[in-house]
């Protein structure tokens, strides 16, 4: 199925290329060398509305489809993967939810600043024994009179030390498993709220990922998302999103790793002529360019399917699965085709091949979205949605 730009589509599509390529693109391994956050960089997207991209005007959004955003995300992930991470969480993971669950309230106090770029969010789900398995966490939240008193750590957080505001997930009520999940806003700077150990990673070295810790933590009950019990509703609502997030950045950088082979194999010659001219490598050019076109449609009709408010959880799924292997795949395809100089950091291969690997491993693994798919598959409601 091949989908048609809009007007407005293909306008933001062309803004988002120009800013990324001149903006983020020549610095891009300069911050993964130095690890250094894209704060003024951050600023700026926000200025062209792309840190709020679905969330209604009157909250300070963009208001654009589930589509446009997709297209945006990938210009930013061709140019850096490590900006496009902290720019799919703000959007996909945090200002989504807000904007789904939150009360006018708090939509008032985070959503209107996080949309703006004032504020930078996270998403807080894992925890150090529970990653897959949501309901294994430990983090709990006791309610004691206007407040709640957390206590727990939780891990592999994006944005972790930058953010202004994060969603954390937490236990209400142990006997009750997945419903007794329930889900909080957390500002900085809240007493009993610290970061703990900042990770370093293979690669994405410009987006932080840290321990957040909590003891005895007093947030304020009307800091709730939905209802008590609605936690495990509210993430998985939210990686779904999350999820055509994933393919969106996956997309971007298999991109990159694509133009950088075909640029590298039609200036490189071996044998008295261009490596371009060996049928092995072309056709491992082919093989790319199809995977990836694979990757992109899947994409668009998971985002298609979201705007048009039907069920996309299995959609959502395929594409981050599918995307996040090929982009593995293609990255190492593409540093095999620049040879020993793909090993090398003269090539942005190399990092490209880095930022690939924890694709198929965040927001669920592809592991995790297979089971996913096989449950959605096999109840009969979904048979037709394949057709």
């Amino acid at each position: 199925m091949s989908f048609e730009l809009t007007e407005e589509q293909a306008m933001i599509q062309t803004m988002v290329r120009d800013f990324a390529r001149e903006v983020l693109l020549p610095t891009a391994a300069e911050r993964d060398r130095t690890k250094e956050f894209p704060a003024e960089n951050l600023k700026k997207m926000a200025g062209l509305g792309l840190l709020g991209m679905m969330v209604p005007p009157e909250y300070n959004g963009a208001g654009v489809d589930t589509a446009s955003y997709v297209l945006a995300l990938q210009e930013i992930a061709y140019a850096c993967a490590a900006t496009a991470v902290v720019m799919s969480v703000q959007n996909s993971v945090v200002c989504e939810t807000i904007n789904r669950f939150g009360t006018e309230e708090q939509k008032e106090a985070y959503l209107k600043p996080l949309a703006a770029g004032e504020f930078i969010g996270a998403f807080a789900l894992t925890e150090p024994h529970a990653g897959s398995d949501p309901v294994s966490q430990s983090t709990s939240a006791v309610r004691d009179g206007d407040h709640y008193i957390v206590n727990g750590n939780k891990r592999f957080i994006t944005s972790g030390k930058n953010a202004n505001v994060v969603i954390i997930t937490v236990k209400t009520d142990k006997a009750k498993r997945h419903k007794g999940i329930s889900a909080l806003l957390v500002e900085k700077g809240t007493q009993g709220f610290s970061v703990g150990k900042i990770e370093e990673k293979m690669g994405l070295c410009a987006s932080d990922t840290t321990d957040l810790i909590f003891e005895n933590c007093r947030i304020p009950a009307k800091n709730l998302l939905g209802q008590e019990g609605d936690g495990f509703k509210i993430a998985m609502t939210a990686l779904d999103g999350g999820r055509i997030g994933i393919a969106s950045q996956s997309i971007g950088v298999a991109q990159a790793a694509l133009d950088a082979a075909c640029s590298y194999a039609k200036e490189r010659e071996q044998f008295g002529r261009s490596i371009s001219k060996f049928q092995g490598l072309r056709w491992m050019l082919a093989d790319m360019a199809t995977e990836l076109e694979a990757a992109r449609q899947l994409t668009f009709f998971a985002a298609e399917r979201k705007d048009k408010g039907k069920k996309y959880t299995m959609e959502a799924s395929m594409a981050k699965l599918f995307a996040s292997e090929m982009v593995n795949r293609v990255t190492a395809k593409a540093l095999q085709i620049h040879g020993g100089y793909g090993y090398t950091k003269d090539y942005p291969v190399e990092r490209f091949y880095r930022d690939a690997r924890v694709f198929t491993i965040y927001e669920g693994t592809s592991e995790i979205q297979r089971v996913v798919i096989a449950n959605q598959l096999l109840q009969d409601r979904y048979v037709s949605s394949l057709r």
